[in-house]
């Protein structure tokens, strides 16, 4: 019963983990129909890019058995955020952009590349879990912090006119779907990331219940303003975040999606 209840959350997990990564897709339509990045940021994409490959390989067989699902999930999140890089890399909107999406790609990797061939030739057993274990989860943490920067933006413009309900919804609910799937399968490099990721997401609803009332209210050029200069890190997964600029969903949904382990 215990193994049907987390293949059942697995599921779930896979479910809503592709939504959040699939989230952009309005986003790089965009970027293709302009040919133009424009003031877009390629930093996202490169972090959970990264945050699938480690994922995806511990969870494989024989670095941790029976978590293929952790694998699935963050196999077609690779897939799907290579296909973001190269796309942000063909319709760079300038030379300097290019070169630092390309810079930041052979860092993904050559991190990826570093850890899968000391953890296959080097370590075994239990030593290589470990590893690839510990740096999947200090990838997970990152990604699933970073939408800090728009809760801050949240609670300073009274308005979540930047932090749309669906996509805070889809990161509580992939966090706790992946933290009950690491519970019932004694995983802390599954559970510790994703109970984090399970938290932020309830606060972003909390805040969504405290302020909702006041959608747009810091939508003027100050609040947009305040959202270039508060997430860097970030893009809009909508219309109009794309068009403000503030565009922090990226950065909510690039937490996933980093739910995986």
């Amino acid at each position: 019963m215990e193994d049907l209840a987390k293949f059942l959350f697995g599921v779930s997990g896979n479910v809503i983990a592709l939504f959040l990564f699939l989230s952009p897709v309005p986003t790089f339509w965009r970027i293709i129909r302009r040919k133009s990045t424009e003031d877009f940021s390629g930093v996202p994409y490169n972090m959970t890019l990264i945050n699938c490959l480690l994922s995806a390989w511990y969870g494989l067989p024989f670095v941790s058995p029976n978590n293929i699902l952790v694998s699935t999930i963050n196999g077609a999140g690779a897939v799907i955020e290579t296909a973001y890089v190269v796309v942000f890399l063909v319709f760079a909107s300038t030379h300097k952009t290019r070169l630092r999406t390309l810079g930041l790609a052979a860092a993904v990797a050559s991190v990826f590349a570093a850890v899968a061939l000391v953890s296959l030739l080097a370590l075994h057993g239990q030593h290589r879990k470990l590893l690839c274990g510990v740096a999947a989860t200090v990838c997970s943490i990152c990604m699933y912090a970073s939408p800090l920067s728009i809760m801050r933006l949240v609670i300073k413009t009274k308005s979540v006119e930047y932090m749309p309900f669906l996509l805070s919804l889809a990161v509580f609910l992939c966090g706790t779907s992946w933290f009950i799937y690491g519970l019932l399968g004694r995983d802390p490099f599954v559970t510790i990331p994703n109970g984090c990721g399970s938290f932020l997401g309830a606060v972003q609803l909390v805040l969504y219940a405290i302020y909702r009332n006041n959608k747009g209210a810091g939508g003027g050029s100050g609040g947009k303003q305040a959202g270039d200069d508060d997430v860097e890190m970030a893009e809009g997964r909508n219309n109009k975040v794309a068009d403000g600029g503030a565009a922090a969903d990226d950065s909510t949904a690039g937490g996933k999606a980093g739910t995986e382990v």
